[in-house]
């Protein structure tokens, strides 16, 4: 297996912020999947899904991480909420699920210094039956792909860190 960490986990749980923390703390290099994809098809994600589709978009998630499995080692990788449909993503490295319940993460979004332009960039939370719906869908896939839980409702920033790089071995 490779020495990356693989972060899953619902959409604004904080996978993004955790490992800008983890770069900072451990002096790991990281990784957003939407990012890259963002990056290729030169368009923010929510474009994407409006022009070409969500099995075009999925597609995408499948291209890159086929990429990190052939090109990425010892790295931090934040992926998107569906990105754990990837056919190959225990192949990756460790997959970590930051864990919270639904009502945490929407009022984390609701609360952000930076909320509008958080929920923006996640125009499903604007139809939260939708959003809630979406959660309890993929709530028992990310818990069973995980090798390692964080519940991040419960802990610090920094015990979240100690606790990822204790199990991951970083």
């Amino acid at each position: 297996m490779k020495n990356n960490i693989i972060l899953i986990g619902f959409m604004g749980v904080g996978k993004g912020t955790t490992a800008r923390a983890f770069s900072k703390k451990y002096g790991a290099f990281i990784l957003d999947t939407d990012d890259l994809i963002e990056s290729k098809e030169n368009a923010e994600v929510k474009k994407v899904f409006a022009k070409k589709g969500e099995a075009y978009f999925r597609q995408q998630e499948q291209a890159t991480a086929d990429w990190i499995e052939s090109s990425v080692q010892g790295t931090f990788i934040s992926c998107g909420g569906g990105f754990y449909k990837v056919d190959n993503l225990k192949k990756l490295g460790t997959v970590v699920l930051l864990d919270a319940s639904f009502e945490w993460i929407h009022t984390r979004l609701k609360t952000a210094k930076n909320s509008k332009s958080k929920l923006a960039k996640r125009p499903l939370f604007a139809q939260e039956a939708e959003a809630k719906k979406l959660y309890k869908e993929r709530e028992s896939m990310y818990k069973k792909l995980a090798d390692v839980v964080v519940d991040v409702e419960h802990l610090s920033m920094d015990e979240q860190l100690a606790f990822i790089a204790k199990k991951c071995k970083w």
